[in-house]
């Protein structure tokens, strides 16, 4: 509860400091320092909550478990990864920098409710608090029209998927007469609703939406290609990651008993997630474009962690989640450093910034999920899921071969780096700070894909 008052209130303060400050770097160091606060905050928290120990509030509508305060606490530290690596660059978006904090820090808050929600209205606020200030982070560039298309169309396919959630909502409450999550009456029926069976797949339609799964993915590579790189980092790792929470805590809370209606119907979008994103992939010019279809095949493993309804599901959330957000961030941060973001502009990255060459390329192995980093064990602990649930074995095979196709497009970028030839232009010399950053971040992804464990400490 502390995490959300703290994260609502330096929002409001970055709103004021955007007012006050004179320089725009004032605004990174009070945004940085915010940060490094609200992740003190979550920390102690985190260490005040008793192994085991469930904190309820507000009538039940929130519950607050070590597992959603440890998840919290990943994910703020994630934003300051984020805002490190990626500080300077936020700055040359548009001229609302302390604004863009603030909305960074609202995201959060949304991120916070849905960890902890166990109410149908709390998750919609969630959901929202969570949507809105993307749309407006992804039009930030006003001199660019194609960041104004991404937020136009963001905003209005948004704003579809949020009636269909609510429309979601009203059947599962019409069914039951409850909001309250974890004692919705047909839980105890020997025949189901129909109404009930509707609106879990309205709700479905809804959050495939929101993490961008197939056949609900069509807005996200123009959105993301559209958008200010900077803020497609942060739309496609941390944004995401706060949807998937809420959509396993939903479907493993509420609807885990009913899971043989609607296993199949999740398993198939899976499949269609994991097809789409890594098929499309293969054919894009644009590394930035890429990212944007291989996020989709990487929700297409995430949602493994729904599908396969067990205490490992969200273990292996917290491990793909974050083994996901700091390669994909880092990869960023790299493309951020080109003017030429084509699969050429990396043409011989190798012999003019070694440094960017190689965390590139440790980055690159942990999204294709090469062994000894953090997406190889990130995949392993979401097909272990999908194995143990026992008829998911079609699904995990199929997970594998589009695995094998994400090697490809993904070692495109390395090949181009290493072995071909070219004079590739930066924006900027790159600062020592900058390659000290990056080599902490591939580091770290190569200590998470050793030790995934660290990610999973007692109680969790």
């Amino acid at each position: 509860m502390n995490a959300i008052i703290a994260a609502t209130v330096l929002g409001i303060i970055m709103m004021y400091a955007g007012f006050m400050a004179k320089e725009k770097k004032a605004l990174l160091s009070v945004a940085t320092l915010a940060l490094v606060v609200l992740l003190g905050v979550n920390v102690w928290e985190l260490f005040q909550a008793k192994e085991g120990n469930t904190i309820s509030l507000f009538n039940f509508q929130l519950t607050i478990t070590r597992f959603s305060l440890w998840f919290n606490t990943l994910m703020t530290a994630a934003t300051l990864l984020y805002v490190l690596l990626m500080g300077n660059d936020i700055l040359k978006v548009g001229k609302y920098t302390g604004e863009y904090f603030a909305l960074f820090f609202f995201i959060l808050t949304g991120t916070y409710l849905l960890s902890s929600f166990n109410n149908l209205l709390i998750m919609f606020i969630g959901i929202e608090i969570i949507s809105i200030p993307q749309y407006i982070l992804a039009g930030a560039d006003k001199k660019n029209l194609k960041s104004s298309e991404a937020s136009l169309k963001y905003f209005l396919m948004g704003s579809f998927s949020t009636g269909i959630l609510l429309m979601g909502i009203t059947l599962i409450y019409g069914a039951t007469g409850d909001f309250n999550i974890s004692k919705f009456s047909f839980l105890q029926m020997e025949h189901l609703n129909p109404m009930v069976l509707s609106g879990v797949l309205f709700l479905i339609v809804a959050f495939a939406f929101k993490v961008s799964a197939a056949p609900m993915h069509f807005w996200t590579p123009d959105v993301y290609d559209g958008s200010p790189t900077p803020f497609t980092a942060f739309m496609a790792t941390i944004g995401k990651a706060a949807a998937f929470i809420g959509f396993i805590r939903l479907f493993h809370t509420s609807f885990a008993s009913i899971s043989d209606a609607w296993m199949t119907v999740l398993a198939i979008v899976t499949a269609a997630t994991l097809f789409i994103g890594n098929i499309t992939a293969v054919f894009q010019q644009s590394v930035k474009r890429m990212l944007a279809y291989s996020s989709i095949a990487q929700a297409g493993f995430m949602l493994f962690s729904v599908v396969s309804v067990s205490a490992l599901a969200w273990q292996g959330l917290l491990v793909y989640a974050v083994a996901y957000t700091v390669a994909t961030l880092g990869m960023f941060a790299v493309l951020l450093k080109l003017k030429d973001y084509t699969f050429d502009g990396f043409n011989g990255l190798a012999k003019k910034e070694p440094v960017l060459a190689f965390t590139a390329t440790i980055f690159t192995f942990s999204l294709a999920g090469i062994p000894l980093t953090a997406g190889f064990m990130a995949k392993f602990y979401m097909l272990q899921a999908a194995v143990r649930q026992g008829n998911l074995m079609w699904l995990v095979i199929f997970s594998l071969i589009m695995a094998a196709v994400s090697a490809y497009y993904y070692f495109r970028v390395v090949i181009a780096m290493y072995f071909k030839t070219g004079e590739p232009q930066l924006h900027a010399e790159v600062s020592s700070t900058d390659k000290f950053l990056l080599v902490l971040t591939a580091a770290l992804v190569i200590l998470l894909g050793v030790a995934p464990q660290l990610l999973l400490p007692s109680g969790i």
